[in-house]
């Protein structure tokens, strides 16, 4: 199945439409300087499909395209960050 990844900036945060639910990764801007991730959350149903990855990888993208850094103070985001150096440039 596919997820489409929307950034929904009035609410702070990536979002995939579940159906009736809504898997998350949210962040506060800090200063218009970088991207605290504050939370990560994919309803249990939908576990393991690899939505909270796509939603972290979607909001990295942007900071990076936005000259923002991030700071991962989400468990998930910190690992996910770990796992892809990628990505090391970006953090706080």
């Amino acid at each position: 199945m596919e997820h489409t990844v929307m950034h929904n900036e009035a609410e702070s945060r990536f979002e995939v439409a579940l159906d009736n639910k809504v898997a998350v990764v949210d962040y506060r801007k800090m200063n218009g300087v970088y991207l605290a991730v504050t939370h990560t959350g994919v309803p249990k149903e939908y576990e393991g499909q690899g939505i909270a990855a796509k939603l972290t990888k979607a909001l990295l993208d942007y900071a990076r395209a936005n000259g923002l850094k991030v700071k991962p103070l989400c468990s998930y985001a910190r690992v996910y960050m770990d796992r892809h150096p990628e990505y090391e440039d970006l953090r706080v």
